[in-house]
C-alpha cells in the first residue's frame, strides 16, 4: 500500500464536495509524473490527503482513498473541456484519471505552514518550495503524523 497527497483547488471540486458526491474521478492531470504515479504505482484502497490548493489557507482538508485503478481521461480529446490537450491523438491516451471516495473530512484544515513548521514532516514533498505536483507520494509515517496534527486541531 502506497500513501498519496492530491490536491484540488476548493473554487473547483472541495473536500465538501466528494463528502457529498461520495466518489468522483480525477480527470485533468497534465504532468508526466503525476500520470505515472497515478498508471504505475496507484492501487485500488491506497490512502490519500486531501489538499487544498489556492486556498487560504492552503493545506489539507480530509482523506480520500482509491477506489478505481488509472483508465483513459477522455476530457483531453474534448474540444469544450478545460482540460483539452490538442496534441493528444484521439484513442490514443496519454492522460489517466483514477476515481477517488470520501473517507474524512477534517474539522479544520492543517494549513501548509503547519505542515512545513512540523520537524517530523522534513522532507514531505508538498512542503518543499517550489513543489507544485498535484499528485504525489507521502511516506506512511508522513500520513499519519498528518492524521495525529488534524486531531489534535480538532481538539484545539
Amino acid at each position: 500500500m502506497r500513501h498519496w497527497l492530491m490536491k484540488s483547488e476548493p473554487d473547483v471540486y472541495p473536500i465538501e464536495a466528494l463528502e457529498r458526491d461520495g466518489a468522483t474521478f480525477w480527470e485533468g492531470v497534465r504532468n508526466y509524473q503525476a500520470r505515472n504515479f497515478m498508471r504505475d504505482d496507484m492501487a485500488v484502497g491506497d490512502p490519500v490527503l486531501f489538499y487544498h490548493s489556492n486556498a487560504e489557507p492552503p493545506g489539507v482538508a480530509g482523506v480520500a482513498k482509491i477506489a478505481r485503478t488509472a483508465y483513459p481521461d477522455d476530457t483531453a480529446w474534448d474540444p469544450a473541456n478545460h482540460y483539452h490537450d490538442p496534441s493528444c491523438p484521439v484513442g490514443e491516451p496519454r492522460w489517466l484519471r483514477v476515481d477517488v471516495a470520501f473517507v474524512e473530512r477534517f474539522a479544520r484544515v492543517v494549513p501548509l505552514e503547519a505542515l512545513k513548521a512540523n520537524p517530523a514532516l522534513e522532507g514531505m514533498l508538498v512542503t518543499r518550495k517550489g513543489q507544485r505536483l498535484s499528485v504525489q507520494p507521502v511516506s506512511a509515517e508522513h500520513f499519519a503524523e498528518v492524521l495525529r496534527m488534524a486531531r489534535a486541531l480538532a481538539e484545539a
